[in-house]
């Protein structure tokens, strides 16, 4: 072994004990992302919390219907001054006591029931906000991806676009060179080279950008090289035109309105629940006595029956309230379910037209390579003036980027059909 070939040996085994700095691409599916997203994302985690807070204030409100016991502890140290003809005289009592008292509501108009059933709608409606809230991020998710996508092909079709200027510029050269050309073209080559080399810096600063949001969007809080793996394919076409009402109907927007329509009902019956009576039971045990650990037994139980006479109208202003409120839910509920409908006809529609671009953008697509194939054949040959064969050359680009926009668009319209149906981040596409 020589002596050469030895040294390079050693040198491949030094440097393969070394780190290495450059950092690994990670590939992310559509699917890998949706995991990330669904445990990480901060608006899911702010919406899920809302269900707790709604589901413990429920039982807040319901625990008025339980028993209500107390305890207490005393101890007091009495100074009593008596002045009488023959001065003033002073005593100091000692008194201690400690007991539990229980009180039990027996009847408040249904007030608390309702409140309690109030609640119950409330957390409904925090429910069908954490679904409207996985079907934002699912949109918002899912442009992200499709933009990475998107950015990630334009990059290569810059290269080639890159590669075709680099070509014709070293054919128009030997015309030139030859004196077939003019120095016309040869500058416009020159110009259209120097454009492709910008859209490729360009095109990386996009990918950066999509990047960096396609991370946001998954929870994380920094951002990392990664590629997106999909195709530019829809699956969920919805060829025949749905009944828009019903999935109006079965959206977590409106869910959420019917809710709190629904809550706003019970808080009427609560507010008119003020005009009963209210009956509750009380029983209690204590002891006490001038001594410390007092003896001295005390029970007591009773009844308690209250009713306001007069509270300047507070009541009647809470009724007229509470219904204030159902009225303006009432018409929220009505005013989104129009808006849905309408939304839902035209994301549906969008949909169709995109879909159908791709598929012309295709066609013009194959057209203009075919064109551009017989075009330099011909230019090469002198058969095609160089201003006719740039023309085709730039209609070859533009036809390469109108496809690539036209397949990214599609993948957009589907997601935003998938979001005005109210679908959620798990739903499978």
């Amino acid at each position: 072994m020589s002596k050469y070939l030895r040294f390079i040996i050693i040198f491949l085994l030094l440097f393969a004990g070394f780190p290495s700095n450059v950092r690994a691409e990670e590939v992310l599916t559509w699917q890998d992302c949706i995991k990330e997203a669904a445990g990480n994302h901060p608006d899911l985690i702010s919406a899920q919390e809302g269900v707790k807070q709604s589901e413990a204030s429920k039982k807040i409100t319901a625990s008025t219907l339980f028993p209500q016991i107390d305890s207490n502890v005393d101890a007091s140290r009495t100074k009593t001054t008596t002045t009488t003809s023959a001065g003033r005289t002073s005593r100091m009592a000692n008194s201690y006591s400690y007991g539990v008292t229980g009180t039990q509501l027996l009847f408040d108009g249904f007030k608390t029931a309702d409140n309690v059933k109030a609640a119950s709608e409330d957390i409904k409606a925090a429910q069908y906000n954490y679904k409207y809230t996985s079907s934002e991020v699912r949109l918002r998710l899912r442009t992200a991806f499709i933009d990475v996508l998107k950015a990630q092909e334009l990059l290569n079709i810059t290269q080639e676009i890159y590669n075709i200027r680099r070509g014709n510029l070293e054919l128009i050269t030997l015309r030139y060179e030859s004196g077939l050309e003019h120095k016309g073209a040869l500058l416009n080559a020159q110009a259209n080279l120097a454009q492709a080399e910008f859209e490729i810096s360009q095109a990386k600063r996009t990918l950066e950008v999509a990047q960096r949001q396609l991370v946001k969007e998954m929870g994380r809080t920094q951002r990392s090289l990664l590629r997106a793996e999909g195709a530019f394919k829809v699956s969920d076409v919805a060829l025949e035109k749905p009944d828009f009402e019903t999935l109006a109907n079965n959206n977590p927007s409106l869910g959420k309105l019917i809710a709190q329509k629904n809550s706003a009902s019970f808080g009427i019956k609560a507010a008119q629940a003020n005009f009963f009576p209210q009956l509750s039971a009380q029983t209690g045990a204590s002891r006490g006595g001038a001594r410390f650990l007092p003896q001295n037994d005390h029970l007591n139980a009773g009844v308690t029956l209250s009713f306001p006479l007069f509270e300047g109208g507070l009541r009647l202003a809470q009724v007229d309230q509470a219904q204030a409120i159902f009225n303006q839910a009432r018409e929220n509920e009505r005013s989104t379910k129009d808006g849905l409908i309408v939304t839902l006809e035209q994301t549906w529609a969008s949909l169709q037209d995109s879909v159908g671009t791709v598929g012309v953008e295709k066609k013009f697509l194959d057209a203009a390579e075919e064109r551009a194939k017989i075009a330099e054949a011909q230019y090469s040959l002198g058969l095609v003036q160089f201003d006719n064969w740039t023309i085709i050359e730039d209609d070859l680009v533009n036809a390469k980027k109108t496809f690539l926009n036209a397949q990214a668009n599609a993948l957009l319209a589907e997601a935003n059909w998938i979001q005005a149906k109210g679908e959620t981040l798990e739903y499978a596409d």
